[in-house]
């Protein structure tokens, strides 16, 4: 059984640091693309950053772009998002995703950001972590 499990959200306050973790059991994150999405309150979900290693690209949304990074520890089968400069924007349930198409796409050539986005092309997800912002 494969299961993704986030860990790390919660209270932070606006121009502070979280860091979330995404550890994984049943897969291998080698194997497999990463994405971390986030569903803004009355919001539809939206993805903010992903790394497809097959290809090296790291791709982020303009929202979080010189704010949050993607982390990989593939010792421990772990990604982290490491979240900066926090707003109350950022308040949201963030998820975590497995892709193993995106990465055999990454094996033929640079994933577009259309499909890097696109929700139907995760196969794993994790069961969602809140993170919360305040002034």
């Amino acid at each position: 059984e494969v299961q993704l499990v986030e860990s790390g959200g919660g209270l932070a306050q606006v121009g502070g640091s979280l860091r979330l973790s995404c550890a994984a059991s049943g897969i291998s994150f080698t194997d497999y693309a990463i994405g971390w999405f986030r569903q803004a309150p009355r919001k539809e979900r939206e993805g903010i950053a992903c790394s497809v290693s097959s290809d090296g690209s790291t791709d982020y949304a303009d929202s979080v772009k010189g704010r949050f990074t993607i982390l990989s520890d593939y010792r421990n089968n772990t990604i982290f998002l490491q979240m900066n400069s926090l707003k109350p924007e950022d308040t949201g349930v963030y998820y975590c995703a497995a892709s193993v198409h995106l990465h055999v796409m990454g094996l033929r050539g640079p994933v577009s950001r259309a499909s890097l986005w696109a929700e139907g092309n995760y196969d794993y997800w994790g069961q969602g972590i809140q993170v919360t912002v305040s002034s």
